[in-house]
């Protein structure tokens, strides 16, 4: 993982991700390491601070015998993803004006 990708930023990614459908750990992972640079080990335990902080919900379903535990995104998960990319808005803004990007 990039040292400076924060967990704030890895955040917004997960809650994105699963605001757009339910699925499990695994598909989470593999998504977002088709565009970031992030290992498994990284994410699964953002993916459980999501739910202790009430972003993200669980449910278990089975698949081939085993269980599968799915992510869903909570009510309180969507509202603080809307918070998310409005201060993400902001701080890319900022950032593009000191480094140089498009306003």
């Amino acid at each position: 993982m990039n040292n400076w990708l924060s967990s704030n930023a890895l955040d917004v990614c997960v809650l994105s991700l699963l605001e757009q459908e339910d699925t499990y750990g695994y598909v989470v992972t593999q998504k977002l390491k088709e565009k970031l640079d992030v290992s498994e080990s990284t994410l699964y335990p953002v993916l459980r601070r999501l739910e202790k902080n009430g972003y993200l919900g669980t449910y278990d379903k089975s698949f081939q015998g085993r269980n599968r535990r799915y992510y869903t995104i909570t009510k309180t998960g969507i509202t603080e993803l809307k918070t998310m990319r409005e201060a993400w808005g902001s701080y890319k803004k900022q950032m593009d004006a000191i480094l140089g990007g498009k306003k």
